[in-house]
């Protein structure tokens, strides 16, 4: 589904919402954690990640709509508990802002995420007369299993369950995950050495793309470097 045809969507309902490709892709090929690499307590935020400048941008960009709306959200998915961290924890919102405004995320994306916030606060007034912000948890969790029902809201709020995953997993420098937050409650042992700012996925000099058929075919040749013959040059280390 284009942008376009995404602007002639009106809401979670509407029958003529088609799943649009990059989400397909995004789903049928599990990348949901690969691309792992809210207003929430600011001053947690790694310091790596946005200099004083930015964390004031920040506060006030989650301050406001559709950010409110979001963290919400996210927060209701993945609320505080004794079993685990909780979205607030994890500084989802914050890792989501850094999807939005840092790295490079498809436009149609950013759309749908944004126009999702108006959807289902157009539902929520529908059905309640208040947004989804206002609602008692109760009423929460009754807007979002009755968005669940359709394929755009279904696709919506998997997307950002993605999201709070990728927060998860990732190295802090990409703003959630703060001190590995995630990775102690998992018992998962970070590579080394993590990214800092400036060496971020999305801030390193760009690479030839390599499509999927060429990969496997990469992939599937075992002994593609076997027989590769390496000159070492006094002095160096350089193959």
């Amino acid at each position: 589904m284009s942008g376009t045809a995404l602007n002639k969507i009106n809401s979670f309902f509407d029958k003529n919402y088609q799943t649009p490709s990059w989400l397909s892709h995004k789903f049928s090929r599990r990348k949901l954690l690969k691309s792992a690499a809210g207003a929430t307590a600011i001053s947690a935020l790694p310091a790596v990640a946005f200099s004083q400048h930015e964390k004031d941008k920040v506060f006030e960009t989650l301050q406001a709509e559709p950010w409110l709306t979001l963290n919400a959200v996210l927060d209701h998915l993945l609320p505080e508990s004794s079993n685990g961290p909780s979205a607030k924890e994890l500084q989802v919102v914050i890792y989501l802002y850094n999807v939005v405004y840092q790295q490079p995320t498809e436009k149609s994306e950013i759309d749908f995420i944004f126009k999702g916030v108006g959807w289902l606060n157009g539902y929520t007034q529908n059905q309640l007369q208040k947004n989804f912000t206002e609602l008692s948890k109760v009423e929460k969790e009754t807007m979002l299993r009755g968005i669940s029902g359709s394929r755009a809201g279904e696709n919506w709020l998997n997307n950002l369950l993605g999201y709070i995953f990728e927060a998860m997993l990732s190295p802090p420098a990409y703003g959630g995950n703060p001190k590995g937050t995630g990775w102690q409650w998992l018992e998962h042992q970070a590579g080394f050495p993590l990214p800092e700012a400036g060496q971020r996925y999305f801030e390193l000099p760009k690479r030839s793309v390599t499509s999927d058929k060429s990969a496997n075919n990469i992939i599937q040749s075992k002994d593609l470097l076997a027989n590769k013959k390496w000159s070492t040059v006094k002095g160096s280390n350089k193959a």
